[in-house]
Order: C-alpha cells, then sequence, then structure tokens
C-alpha cells in the first residue's frame, strides 16, 4: 500500500497496485521493446501560438512561446480571433518527418492539444479546435500517414490537466477564476488538498474533454506513444484515472510518466526529466530528456538562443550512455515550416548519425566508470566510445576495461583498419589515435572485446588533464540531499542541510600528480558555511563566501592536492552550516599543475 495525504489517491492507488495497473505492467517490457532501441525522437510543439511567433500587440514574450494565451491573459474571445490566421500554407507532413528521418529519429511526437486547449485537429467532443481555423486539412492524420510510410513511430503530446479555454479545467484564473494558475489561487499548487469541494468541477472537465478527446485520438490515429504533462494541476485520482482509461482501451500503447507519478512512484511507462537539460542525474529504469533547439517549445522569432548542433549530438550520447532516450524537440513556424536554424542543427546532427547511429540505437549503458574524455555506449558484443575532447598527445586511456581487444577501430572507417591497442596495466587499456579528430562533435570508436566485459567501476583520473567530476557522479551520504533539474547551472546536488550529510567520488590514479582544485557551486543569499575537502590524508579547508547568488555560477579555487598512485576517495564534508543551506554543488575539478 501507499501512504499518501488524500485518501481519495490513496483509495486509487491501491485499487490501481491491486489491480488494472499490476496487470498493465505485464506488457511494459513489450510495449517499450521499440522505444528503448529507439533512443532518438522528434517532439513538436505547434499551434496557433506560432502564428505570433514569441510576441503580442508589439510585446516580446521570453520563455515559452507556446504560454502565449496564459502570459499575456488572453481571453478566449480573443484567442478565437487569433486562429482565424493560422493558415500553414507551407506545412506539408512528410517534409517534417523526413526532417525527423534524416536526422536519425526514430519515433515522432506532436502536440494533438497544448495548454491553450486548442485540438489540432476536429473534435467530435470540443468547438475549440481547427475547425474555427482557415486551415480545413487534418495534420494529425497526415503526421500519422507519413510516419508510417517512412518507418518511424507517432504519437501525441495532449495536455490532460492543463487547460485554458475550458471554464472547468485548471489553469485559466485571468477569466475563469479557476486554481491552477499564476494567482496560486484556492491555495496554489495543492488546491484540491485545501479545497477539495472544487474538484468535481475538474472532474467534469475530465469527463467531457480530457478522456473523450484521449480516447478520440487512439481511435482515430493508433498512436504508439501518447505523452502527457503538469499533472500537477489535477489530483492524483484523475490522473491514475486517466491512465486507466487509456490502459482500457490501448494496452499497448506507451504512456511517458508525467501523467501519473507521485513521490518515488511512477505509473507511467518510463520517466522524464525537467525540460532543457544539459546533464543528467542518476535514474534507476527507463528515462527520456526532452530538450529543445532554443529556450522555447513552441516558434519563437525572438529566441536566438540555439545550441549547437556538437551540443545535441554529445547529449543524445551521454543519454544512451546512462540508459535513457533523446526527445528532440523543435518549434515550426505558423506557416508550417520549420525555422531555417533548426533545420541546419537537423542536417548536421543527422550528417553524424548516417554514420555513427550504430553507437546510439539499441544500445545500453556499459559497466565501465566514467571517462574523462568522453562516455560509452554498448550493443551486444561490442563497446563505442563517444570522444568529445580528442587527446592532445593521441594517446587515449580507457580507464577499468580489463578485457583483450580482438579489434579497435573508428565506426566511420568502412574498412575497419585496426587502432594500435596497448595494455598499461591489468585494469587499463591504451590507444593510439591520430593527431587529430576525425569529427568535431563526436568521434566514436569501436573495441570488440574478447569475452563478456570485465570493467573496474572506480573511475581513472588523468594526470596530465582536467577532470572534471560532476556532483551528479558523486556518492550521497546521511540522506535528505535532492538534485537540480539538469538545465544549464541546475545540475547541482541540493538540500545540503546538515553537517552529516557529505558527498565523495571513488578516483584512481596510476602515477602521482599534483592538482589545483576548483569547485562550482550556487546557492542563495542565505547559503553559507564551510567544508572540507579531504582525500588520502590531505585536507583542504574552505570558507564559502556570503551572499551566493542564486542561478549564478561561482568557482571557488580550494587549493593544491598532490595525490600518489593508487585508490582514493575525495570528500567533501561540512563542519559548519550558517545558512539554511551549504551550497549548491555543481562540480568539482581538478587541474594538473606543474
Amino acid at each position: 500500500m501507499y501512504n499518501d495525504k488524500s485518501p481519495r489517491d490513496q483509495k486509487a492507488i491501491n485499487e490501481a497496485l491491486d489491480g488494472w495497473w499490476s496487470a498493465s505492467m505485464k506488457l511494459h517490457d513489450e510495449r517499450l521493446e521499440w522505444w528503448r532501441d529507439a533512443r532518438f525522437g522528434m517532439f513538436i510543439h505547434w499551434g496557433v501560438s506560432a502564428v505570433p511567433g514569441g510576441e503580442w500587440k508589439g510585446q516580446t514574450i521570453h520563455g515559452y512561446a507556446e504560454h502565449l494565451m496564459r502570459i499575456m491573459r488572453i481571453s478566449k474571445a480573443e484567442y478565437t480571433e487569433l486562429a482565424k490566421q493560422f493558415k500553414p500554407t507551407d506545412f506539408v507532413a512528410e517534409t517534417w518527418v523526413k526532417s525527423a528521418k534524416a536526422a536519425g529519429m526514430r519515433y515522432f511526437i506532436v502536440t494533438a492539444k497544448h495548454h491553450d486547449g486548442l485540438a489540432m485537429y476536429n473534435s467530435e467532443y470540443s468547438d475549440f479546435d481547427l475547425s474555427m481555423t482557415p486551415f480545413k486539412r487534418d495534420p494529425m492524420a497526415e503526421l500519422a500517414a507519413a510516419c508510417r510510410k517512412y518507418g518511424l513511430k507517432f504519437g501525441f503530446y495532449y495536455s490532460h490537466a492543463f487547460d485554458w479555454e475550458h471554464p472547468d479545467a485548471p489553469g485559466n484564473d485571468w477569466e475563469f477564476n479557476n486554481p491552477g494558475g499564476d494567482k496560486n489561487l484556492f491555495g496554489g499548487r495543492n488546491w484540491f488538498e485545501h479545497h477539495p469541494e472544487l474538484i468535481p468541477k475538474a472532474v467534469k472537465y475530465v469527463n467531457e474533454k480530457s478522456i473523450p478527446q484521449i480516447k478520440e485520438l487512439i481511435r482515430r490515429y493508433n498512436p504508439d506513444i501518447l505523452w502527457f504533462d503538469t499533472p500537477h494541476k489535477l489530483p492524483f485520482s484523475e490522473n491514475l484515472r486517466i491512465l486507466e482509461e487509456i490502459r482500457k482501451v490501448a494496452p499497448d500503447i506507451v504512456v511517458n510518466g508525467r501523467l501519473a507519478s507521485i513521490g518515488s512512484m511512477n505509473f507511467g511507462d518510463y520517466q522524464n526529466t525537467a525540460d532543457r537539460p544539459a546533464e543528467f542525474y542518476p535514474v534507476t529504469g527507463d528515462w527520456e530528456a526532452i530538450p529543445t533547439t532554443n529556450e522555447s517549445y513552441g516558434y519563437n522569432q525572438h529566441d536566438h538562443s540555439h545550441k549547437s548542433p556538437t551540443f545535441f549530438v554529445q547529449l543524445l550520447a551521454k543519454a544512451a550512455s546512462r540508459g535513457g532516450n533523446l526527445l528532440l524537440n523543435i518549434g515550426p513556424m505558423g506557416n508550417g515550416a520549420f525555422d531555417p536554424v533548426d533545420e541546419a542543427i537537423l542536417k548536421r546532427i543527422g550528417k553524424w548519425m548516417d554514420v555513427n547511429a550504430e553507437s546510439i540505437y539499441k544500445t545500453h549503458k556499459t559497466t565501465l566508470p566514467l571517462q574523462n574524455w568522453g562516455v560509452t555506449t554498448q550493443r551486444n558484443d561490442k563497446l563505442y566510445l563517444h570522444i568529445f575532447d580528442w587527446p592532445s598527445d593521441g594517446n587515449l586511456v580507457i580507464g577499468g576495461l580489463k578485457n583483450k581487444i580482438g579489434k579497435a577501430y573508428f565506426l566511420a572507417d568502412k574498412k575497419q583498419k585496426p587502432l594500435a591497442t596497448t595494455r598499461l596495466n591489468t585494469l587499463d587499456l591504451g590507444l593510439t589515435l591520430p593527431g587529430k579528430a576525425i569529427d568535431s562533435l563526436n568521434s566514436v570508436i569501436v573495441l570488440e572485446p574478447i569475452g563478456e566485459v570485465e570493467a573496474d567501476e572506480t573511475r581513472l583520473l588523468e594526470p596530465n588533464n582536467t577532470n572534471r567530476l560532476l556532483a551528479f557522479d558523486a556518492t550521497l551520504h546521511g540522506g535528505g540531499f535532492g538534485f537540480g533539474d539538469g538545465k544549464p547551472k541546475r545540475f547541482y546536488v541540493d538540500n545540503w542541510t546538515e553537517k552529516s550529510q557529505w558527498i565523495s567520488w571513488k578516483l584512481r590514479l596510476n602515477k602521482a600528480a599534483k592538482y589545483a582544485v576548483r569547485l562550482s557551486i550556487t546557492g542563495s543569499k542565505t547559503s553559507g558555511g564551510s567544508f572540507k575537502i579531504t582525500i588520502a590524508d590531505k585536507t583542504l579547508k574552505v570558507t564559502l563566501p556570503e551572499n551566493q547568488q542564486s542561478g549564478q555560477i561561482q568557482r571557488i579555487d580550494a587549493g593544491k592536492l598532490r595525490l600518489n598512485a593508487g585508490q582514493h576517495e575525495l570528500g567533501i564534508i561540512p563542519p559548519e552550516i550558517t545558512g539554511k543551506e551549504l551550497m549548491k554543488l555543481l562540480a568539482i575539478e581538478l587541474r594538473p599543475v606543474d
């Protein structure tokens, strides 16, 4: 049994665990087989909000342009008028799908209804749909057909809990005075606990629109996957009820984890990271990351913060190396075409995938420890080395690999010309590489080990290059810790509030080395204290600066350490915490010095 505050939620959880949900999980591995193999997909946020594209009556929208209606407090009537301008004359479903396929993507998810409540097809259960626009085609049907033609799995994003046009749904507090909006009416995020008398209103919305439209999408388009968001807007029992209805009519559809998760329990098929991740914290089981090319998911003409193809190729490799998928978002323009900047990013990713897809599809994480130069993936009996940082001297060390190697070669080399390997010791393998990387984004080397992979799990430090230890990869001691969401500047260890809490990394050196130690932290005005960095018989003491700035990375030089060859544990231990928390630690760097 799951103990929850709400008897309503408790009852729904118990019924799920004792019945329909447990039965549905018998098909879990079968449902997820294609999804696990795919590793890479396209996410599409597209709708009426793409017409103004991040601008409203001369005002620029910062952040998520698809949240136009909420940000600008637009009435349903005025949004209906905006819908009359939706004329995507350049929309060609096959063009979108072919772009995804050329980029190496294996599945495709498009918004069937976002938070504005406007269905991107003609719905039997709401007039607030594509029929309000001059566009008299069915883009959902065209995209489904194109995906099946070109061999991509197809699915929908559906905003089941947040709906700004419906008078009974959570979210619209500027026109309908509903809970779940920015005004934090009726107790804010947990409005259903503070005002349970409002729950029947939300249930009415779920019964009249949410569940009927989800079943409608399943019946009409036969999707392979359904993707949900913002479940916290509804009581958990309603989210679980929606999942139950899906399982009744389509037990083989993959459903993401944002529909129904509570505490440590996830009733979906896999977990999702936060939006726009840059790094990944440890996750057990199946998971998916959802980056977007700039900072908005819907099209925003004013957002020019696009990340590079290198960022996405390396993020894809990082995800696969940790057993996760990458669902890369594109926000098409109001005319139905992709932004040329997005198109260029996809083409460069595709060029890399044309050569290196084998190192991504059907792969899983290896038993090798983290490597300083990049990440590793495995497929059957092959190891793939994704080299982000090319060794300047041409000597690459694969730490912790005990096996003899039958063959080593570049994945890009069709002739598979063997690379020279050297057994450095019983734990580490050396590779001799050319002086220049063969791919500036991510060069991939294939290793064919003899026998089942045998590895030592302790991370090997490099004596002549900077070693960056992420807080996400530390061992946490003392309990109570949390993780940041992994976004830029937010991949930290959180809730460091007790002196009994400390973190550590197990490390190994093959020869003595001297390092300068630098930490990257963020925090707040209420953060403060001091800590000790301990390793072997060495200790560095650090007093944190006052007025740590939230969201701003500060770098602290902690001193220098000389370490002997052998096994070590580097620990960070706080003798005092003077604020509400010590700090938010992102990473510690060990930089070689003479």
